[in-house]
């Protein structure tokens, strides 16, 4: 069954990346040649549309039925795990605060598979419930006492560094600790297995939009925005190319790419929700983020922007408006989670 999917997923990274089976048009700078666009473009939307079933969480067309449980890991954002292993593979990537000023990833992988993922980072409880939305196995390396409590309930499958340390995970001798943690695909699936967790089932569809209703978008031009999490180090930053009609993502003014195959990090998809933070923890600056009560939120889509309100549907944080879910663009999705005190307008710029 997996290797049906490495199939899949070759076919696929060729229609993301904008590779035609003859010829690679992707520069190293992540910009596509002018002559071949458009036969791109045309040959890419024609292949998605004809075949008959799609990946759950990028709507992305598959020629076989897809299978394959989603996987979350807790990705270290710190400057010293910059760049990170395994981000331009995710399906959905949430970024949130955790102690501090310091932002972590949810990477969601389900499409595609890296080889390295990393760096693994510790637990927090909104984490992991935001991982069992799309049923995932869940990736940390350490907890906070409150995500170890969520964890032993079996609340969700996972795997933590903290009992595989040197085994399933592996500590690079690139990075320093604590920012040297990593595990292979290959490791989770070993792991998996060790557990007997359940990993066939693909994750319930996400809700998105036909190849008419993409051309179709009406929304207030939004090609180049900002979002501050206090300290500019963990500033996080998108640019609209229009030639690739995707979002690039910076840190702090810095390209986010892959460390391993220089790939950038592209997304189709940005979602900026305010939530309500608190901190629960004065000593250990621990928060708590209200998953549930539903906000104001962004939702930036082909360089356009319009402003939604988000829904926590069964564990997914969605956009909505007029009452109706709001389809999502094929593709990658980029999910910030934001305090709403003090909110979009104060948080989030535009060029």
């Amino acid at each position: 069954m997996w290797n049906k999917w490495l199939v899949i997923t070759a076919a696929t990274f060729f229609i993301l990346a904008g590779c035609s089976p003859k010829e690679k048009v992707v520069k190293e700078n992540g910009e596509v040649s002018e002559q071949n666009q458009e036969e791109v473009n045309d040959e890419g939307a024609q292949q998605n549309s004809e075949l008959p079933f799609h990946f759950p969480l990028t709507g992305i067309g598959s020629s076989e039925e897809v299978d394959g449980r989603a996987v979350a890991v807790m990705i270290n954002n710190h400057p010293k795990s910059r760049p990170q292993s395994g981000l331009s593979k995710a399906d959905i990537v949430y970024e949130i605060l955790a102690e501090g000023n310091v932002t972590r990833f949810l990477a969601i992988f389900q499409s595609e598979h890296p080889d390295l993922i990393g760096s693994v980072r510790s637990a927090r409880e909104y984490y992991i419930e935001l991982a069992r939305g799309y049923d995932s196995l869940y990736i940390s390396h350490g907890n906070s006492s409150g995500a170890k409590e969520l964890l032993d309930s079996g609340y969700i499958d996972y795997l933590n560094g903290l009992y595989y340390d040197g085994t399933l995970f592996e500590r690079v001798s690139f990075r320093q600790a604590p920012h040297n943690s990593y595990i292979s695909f290959k490791n989770i699936l070993k792991g998996a297995e060790q557990n007997n967790y359940e990993m066939d089932k693909a994750p319930e569809s996400l809700v998105f939009l036909t190849e008419d209703e993409v051309k179709g978008l009406n929304g207030e031009k939004a090609e180049k925005f900002s979002i501050s999490y206090y300290d500019k180090t963990f500033s996080s930053s998108f640019e609209y190319d229009t030639k690739l009609e995707k979002y690039k993502r910076f840190s702090n003014g810095e390209q986010t790419v892959d460390y391993d195959t220089e790939d950038p990090v592209l997304v189709d998809n940005v979602f900026i929700v305010e939530m309500n933070h608190r901190i629960i923890d004065s000593n250990a600056g621990l928060r708590d983020i209200d998953l549930t009560s539903g906000g104001r939120a962004y939702l930036l889509q082909k360089g356009q922007k319009i402003e939604v309100e988000w829904r926590n549907v069964d564990g997914r944080i969605l956009p909505y408006a007029n009452g109706e879910a709001v389809g999502l663009v094929p593709g990658k999705t980029w999910i910030n989670i934001i305090p709403a005190d003090p909110g979009l307008e104060q948080l989030v710029s535009f060029d």
